[in-house]
């Protein structure tokens, strides 16, 4: 399967990497990005074009870790609304700026999103991603399994904290906060001034 993952701007170009996927036999999705600063005219439009198309699953990305249930629900109903009727999946894939990766993976399924993005201990870029092993327990299918999860987290994803950071912290809340890419905050932790949260949240503001 083939994830393509494409900003409002870029569908054009989406949609040919979708059909050139297609056509070499790849099943494919498609990860609209950043959608909490996409005006809903535009997505409208773009969720039309992607209806159209032979992508499989169009996907509710929350890049920025900005979005709360309420908009999780009403943008999860918003893609079914196109989806469905085209014979296609509508999925959901968060960031923990907020610590509501896990909630709001939550929130779509119950609104009928049924791909899921996860990863084992939330790793992923800046706050992460809603963690595998909290949604394998929610879910009660006893084709999954939870004990290999944890051993592998034990055995290697564990380690990798000694020496790359990702998870909530309160530069990334920050940034989800105020609907802002991360890279500041994956910055400001990489710099010499990682602790200095007010100074950080005041630039942020004055940028703002």
């Amino acid at each position: 399967m083939i994830r393509v993952a494409t900003y409002i701007h870029q569908i054009p170009l989406a949609l040919d990497m979708i059909q050139d996927a297609h056509e070499k036999g790849y099943e494919t999705t498609v990860n609209l990005m950043a959608v909490s600063t996409v005006q809903e005219r535009e997505l409208d439009e773009a969720l039309g074009m992607l209806a159209e198309s032979p992508v499989g699953a169009i996907i509710v990305v929350d890049s920025f870790g900005a979005l709360y249930s309420e908009e999780v629900q009403s943008l999860v109903e918003k893609y079914l609304s196109y989806a469905k009727p085209a014979g296609k999946e509508v999925g959901i894939h968060t960031h923990n700026n907020q610590q509501l990766g896990f909630a709001n993976t939550i929130e779509a399924v119950v609104r009928g999103a049924n791909k899921l993005d996860a990863s084992m201990a939330g790793l992923g870029r800046g706050a992460g991603n809603c963690p595998l092993e909290l949604l394998i327990g929610f879910l009660h299918n006893p084709k999954f399994r939870i004990r290999p999860v944890l051993q592998c987290i034990q055995d290697h994803i564990e380690p990798l904290r000694q020496g790359m950071i990702w998870g909530y912290d309160y530069n990334y809340m920050i940034t989800g906060i105020l609907n802002q890419h991360p890279r500041s905050a994956i910055a400001a932790n990489e710099g010499k001034e990682r602790d200095q949260i007010v100074k950080f949240f005041d630039s942020m503001i004055e940028e703002d």
